[in-house]
Order: C-alpha cells, then sequence, then structure tokens
C-alpha cells in the first residue's frame, strides 16, 4: 500500500510541485493505433469478487483510455487532512495567511510521490488537462498557491498515485468482470461521502462486465 503523507510527507508534498510535463507525460497519447472505445471520463467501480487488497470497492476516475493502456485516479481512498499553510511551507511558499485543510487521498498504487488535483472545469491553468466539460486535471505548485488565495477550483480532490494498466491489461480485466463502469458524476466525485461512494456507483453503474 502507497505510505501516506504522514509517512513520507516530504516527499508528498515535493511531488505537488513537479513540472506539468510529469502529469502530460503520464497522459500523452501513444502513436495512433485501433483500440478500445475508451472509458476516459468514467468512472470503474470494483467488483465485489475483485480481491486485490489495492482495490477493493474502489471507484476510479478514467482520465486515460486507449491502444497504449489506461490511467485512473481512485477517489473514494482518503488519507487523512494537513493545514494548507503547512502544505504550502512544505514547498517554499509561506504563506501565514492561509487558512483551512485539504484533505488528501491515495489515487493508487503507482508512483505514490506524483500529486494530482482533480478539480472542476472553473479553473484552467496551460497545464490542466480536461477530462471532459466538468472534471479536469491539475498538477503544479501554482494551483496550491491559487487554492490559497481563494482563485483555485470551486470543487477539487486532491490525490498521490495513480491506477494504471499497460495496453490490453484494462481489457482482460473487464473480460474477466472484474469491472463496473458508471458515468462520472460531478457529485460522485467531489460531494458524495466517500464512505457511500461504491454503493452510489454501483446503483447507477451503466455496463455490467
Amino acid at each position: 500500500m502507497p505510505l501516506t503523507w504522514f509517512e513520507r510527507p516530504l516527499l508528498a508534498l515535493a511531488a505537488i510541485v513537479l513540472p506539468a510535463t510529469i502529469l502530460h507525460a503520464a497522459l500523452q497519447n501513444p502513436a495512433e493505433a485501433p483500440g478500445p472505445a475508451s472509458l476516459a471520463g468514467q468512472v470503474l467501480i470494483a467488483a465485489p469478487t475483485l480481491r486485490d487488497p489495492r482495490f477493493d470497492h474502489t471507484v476510479v476516475l478514467m482520465v486515460r483510455h486507449n491502444a497504449g493502456g489506461a490511467l485512473g485516479i481512485v477517489l473514494n481512498h482518503p488519507v487523512g487532512e494537513r493545514p494548507l499553510a503547512s502544505l504550502l511551507d512544505a514547498i517554499g511558499e509561506k504563506d501565514s495567511t492561509a487558512t483551512g485543510t485539504l484533505r488528501i487521498f491515495s489515487g493508487g498504487p503507482v508512483q505514490p510521490e506524483v500529486g494530482f488535483v482533480v478539480h472542476s472545469t472553473d479553473y484552467h491553468r496551460p497545464e490542466t488537462i480536461e477530462i471532459n466539460t466538468r472534471v479536469a486535471v491539475t498538477s503544479s505548485r501554482e494551483i496550491l498557491r491559487d487554492i490559497a488565495s481563494q482563485h483555485g477550483p470551486e470543487k477539487m480532490l486532491v490525490a498521490f498515485g495513480y491506477a494504471g494498466w499497460a495496453g490490453g491489461q484494462l481489457e482482460g480485466e473487464l473480460a474477466q468482470r472484474a469491472w463496473f463502469t458508471a458515468a462520472a458524476d460531478s457529485k460522485l466525485i467531489f460531494d458524495l461521502d466517500r464512505d457511500k461512494v461504491w454503493d452510489d456507483a454501483m446503483a447507477h453503474h451503466t455496463q455490467e462486465l
């Protein structure tokens, strides 16, 4: 299981200040090739029979899915809260006026040192990747500054790490009925009690695999 901010805070905090190219490299499309219908912008819902402890009862926002593989961010594995002022201080952006806390999530077992902010599309920077018309992802120190100055997105979810699949791997898991799919509803991503996310997603799944 990936380490949390409380277990290695400096490494995790450093992730949010990595260049935006980290995010673009993770999400870049490979050479055009025939592939499955993309699930990007939808959610994967772990089937009750999925026994991998890293994904037990998880709901994963699909950020990319094409012939080269897939990348998603787990939405319902919170690991704790940190004061916003201490996060800014840790990345060299001291701001004693910053108030409030940010809830931190484990976004998946791959590269837990890399941070992502999943957010509503009212906020946009040059490095922002739009997943669909309602949800986007940004990975930069500037988004923390903007959140602190009350210029950040209206809705957000801060996660470290992601779920990744090689080309064809996710399709194999889908064929084995390891996952259901559903629309990536904004309420599901940002507003719903995290303990209810899996149950709500299961109640509204659109594809039984």
